[in-house]
């Protein structure tokens, strides 16, 4: 990724949305900027976290996926289910 100045913000266009390219590159750039490895990341990452911690928060499936734009309630539960291993789990009490 190419050196930027500490101030480098983004352009903003309010009228469409951000690219999933350009989320992605944000991710990555703010990752390493805070000297974590962002191999490991992605902008979907942020997705995938906003549904997790949603669920977790008890919002109903049908306003994460108004969020998200998932289509179906099951490609919604790929994302939350690992989010929720360890919720009404008998081994999650003793961590």
């Amino acid at each position: 990724m190419p050196d930027r100045p500490r101030n480098h913000r983004p352009a903003r266009h309010r009228d469409r949305r951000l690219s999933g390219e350009a989320v992605g590159l944000i991710v990555r750039e703010r990752l390493q900027a805070a000297g974590i490895n962002p191999a490991e990341y992605s902008g979907h990452s942020l997705r995938a976290g906003l549904a997790t911690s949603a669920a977790q928060a008890g919002v109903s499936a049908w306003k994460i996926r108004q969020q998200t734009g998932h289509a179906s309630d099951a490609m919604l539960a790929r994302y939350i289910r690992d989010g929720e291993l360890f919720t009404d789990n008998a081994a999650g009490a003793l961590l």
